[in-house]
């Protein structure tokens, strides 16, 4: 009798105590500063992206090469080769680069991108289009640079012996080039490298 009324009552205390703790247990969701974002794993991640962006962005608009210009130089972004082992979305860290230098207001960027588009749209206005107010064919601005990239990663990793916990250590390195168009020579390039450390515990949740 008493081995039951001490099962029973260690049950009510426990279960007391899981009751009003019930919210621990559902999905919550907290608003999250992009400037304050944090690294989880040692892989590329969001926080990675605006930091190289912004430092690229920095180094093209203090270079030589931009400030010695007549004018606002005319650029296409033909990409960044992603070279790692991971999925990244390189488009992503481009069209921040590219979105920086036009606020800048010292780069201008032809829509390679939306190109057949423009030549649907232009056709379209070309054969229902009031004269007037449609768009004239043959006036594109053609690009004078070409923005390139890659970017690159080397992984290291703890060996099987007998340790507390797994070590990895991720080095990634993006290259930026600027490439004029007319003589095919790079003009101006600069690499941007950080690594992380990861250490997950052998033993744990």
């Amino acid at each position: 009798m008493k081995s039951t009324l001490y099962i029973s009552l260690t049950g009510a205390a426990i279960l007391s105590l899981l009751l009003p703790g019930c919210s621990a247990f559902r999905t919550s969701t907290t608003d999250v500063s992009p400037e304050n974002l944090e690294h989880y794993r040692a892989e590329y991640d969001a926080s990675d992206m605006r930091k190289i962006t912004n430092s690229v962005v920095n180094k093209i608009l203090f270079s030589p090469f931009l400030n010695q210009q007549p004018s606002p130089p005319v650029m296409t972004i033909a990409g960044v080769e992603n070279r790692t082992r991971e999925y990244v979305d390189t488009k992503n860290l481009t069209d921040r680069m590219r979105t920086q230098l036009l606020q800048s207001g010292k780069v201008q960027f032809v829509n390679s991108a939306r190109r057949n588009d423009l030549l649907k749209e232009q056709g379209y206005q070309a054969a229902h289009a009031d004269p007037n107010t449609m768009a004239t064919l043959g006036q594109q601005m053609g690009a004078k640079y070409m923005l390139t990239g890659s970017l690159t990663q080397m992984t290291q990793k703890t060996g099987k012996q007998v340790r507390l916990s797994k070590q990895k250590l991720n080095y990634y390195k993006l290259t930026i080039e600027i490439t004029d168009l007319t003589s095919s020579l790079i003009v101006w390039t600069t690499e941007e490298e950080f690594a992380r450390q990861e250490s997950t515990p052998l033993i744990g949740w």
